[in-house]
């Protein structure tokens, strides 16, 4: 099975003085609006990492559920966070060195070893994870 999703940015002007704007093929983002103030100078507004972010956080907390119900368990709820570090390059440019996923899951009763586990593979086997090549950390906690 094969899904393909679209989406796009457009940019017009300079680096610092330009403005751009992303959208979905869903219509959940249309012409969304980013420039370099919302991405380097912490200015209110979207910027790709955020996107980043979400996506990542999104497909872990999917994986996780999947993980679990394999391992005959299943959650009440699972919240993610994930911090996308952006690190200026010494010769110039920027990188995505790491990504910090935080993730509390409720599933009453639960084996604490079965979680830790299940918390593990969905980091490794998310597929947003095996697009990264940046150090993805986790701290995962069972809540009863």
């Amino acid at each position: 099975m094969s899904i393909t999703k679209t989406a796009s940015a457009r940019w017009e002007g300079s680096l610092k003085k330009g403005k751009g704007t992303v959208s979905t093929e869903s219509g959940v983002l249309k012409n969304t609006p980013y420039d370099f103030r919302q991405r380097f100078e912490g200015q209110a507004g979207s910027n790709p990492e955020e996107l980043i972010g979400a996506a990542h956080a999104g497909c872990y907390s999917m994986a996780l559920s999947l993980i679990l119900g394999e391992a005959g368990l299943e959650a009440e709820s699972i919240d993610t966070q994930a911090t996308v570090t952006l690190a200026e390059d010494p010769e110039g440019g920027f990188h995505i060195p790491s990504i910090h996923l935080v993730t509390r899951v409720k599933i009453p009763g639960a084996d604490q070893a079965a979680f830790e586990d299940a918390a593990e593979k969905a980091k490794a086997g998310c597929p947003v994870s095996k697009l990264f090549n940046a150090e993805i950390t986790l701290d995962a906690s069972l809540e009863s």
